[in-house]
């Protein structure tokens, strides 16, 4: 139990955090550079995706190719271990602007966590389109477990991240560029997952400080 007397609640982006950067990776193994672009470089999550799917038409990159590519990809160091450590303690939710399609093979892999994340149109081992749970879920997802009661921490690494990490009740940038850092000073910034679990269970205890107006969520 928090210090306000909310149960605690983190909420975690997925690339960047706990799996390597699933576009960088199909760009390594395919050698098309322009895969390389993520939303650490484009906060316009639309344009973004347009131009992946541009891409994956120009150059006939299949679904297979890229599950192919997935099934070769392991959770970054440490990263099991972060998440096993919070999930003993907190109820941990991993909010990702990836797809079902991708992130499922991997989420045996961090012990099936629960992930909210968005889906893929598939049409002949085509990938065509995509589908959003909602316009800025990740947002939407903190912001709705606040008002079922939790505290929420988040943590994000890209620009995708900011609008979940600023609604947060405790918000932390991740292991983001420096650009980031820059852009949002207001922001922690950590490196190492000891780090974020430390600073996780400071504001969980109060570190921040609890004002009375805090402990009345009635």
């Amino acid at each position: 139990m928090s210090c306000d007397g909310r149960p605690p609640l983190v909420a975690l982006d997925v690339e960047g955090v706990l799996l390597p950067e699933i576009w960088i990776a199909v760009s390594e193994r395919t050698g098309i550079d322009e895969l390389r672009r993520t939303t650490r470089d484009e906060p316009d999550y639309d344009a973004l995706m347009r131009g992946r799917l541009a891409l994956l038409e120009r150059h006939g990159l299949t679904m297979t190719a890229i599950t192919d590519v997935i099934a070769g990809l392991e959770p970054l160091a440490g990263a099991r271990q972060f998440l096993d450590g919070l999930r003993q303690r907190m109820q941990v939710v991993l909010l990702s602007d990836t797809f079902r399609q991708f992130a499922s093979p991997l989420m045996a892999q961090l012990g099936w966590p629960t992930i909210l994340c968005h889906d893929l149109d598939v049409v002949d081992d085509r990938v065509v389109g995509y589908r959003l749970r909602v316009a800025d879920h990740k947002r939407s997802a903190v912001e709705a477990f606040q008002r079922l009661g939790y505290q929420v921490l988040a943590a994000g690494d890209s620009y995708n991240d900011t609008a979940m990490v600023l609604a947060a009740d405790h918000g932390f940038l991740f292991r983001a560029p420096d650009r980031m850092r820059d852009e949002f000073p207001q922001l922690p910034a950590y490196d190492a997952y000891d780090q974020l679990t430390a600073a996780i269970d400071s504001a969980i205890a109060g570190g921040g400080g609890c004002g009375a107006e805090e402990g009345d969520v009635s």
